[in-house]
């Protein structure tokens, strides 16, 4: 497990044995899991949006983009 991205609002985590990423919302406690072509999809357009402008506000913007996906409650244990 690797933490690719923290924000406020944002948790960005890859999964390399799982071949995946997890993209969380923190303020709502939800999330999703992308796997495989749609994973390397959801890096390559993560890379060109910081490529694009590295700053908080773009990345959180771009992955709030996917807010429609994140449909899993996250539990904390």
């Amino acid at each position: 497990m690797n933490i690719v991205y923290n924000s406020e609002h944002y948790w960005v985590v890859e999964y390399p044995a799982g071949q995946g990423f997890e993209l969380v919302d923190k303020h709502t406690a939800r999330g999703t899991f992308f796997r495989g072509d749609v994973a390397e999809k959801f890096a390559q357009s993560m890379k060109n949006a910081i490529a694009e402008d590295a700053s908080v506000e773009h990345v959180d913007e771009f992955l709030g983009s996917f807010n429609i996906l994140l449909n899993v409650p996250v539990m904390y244990h």
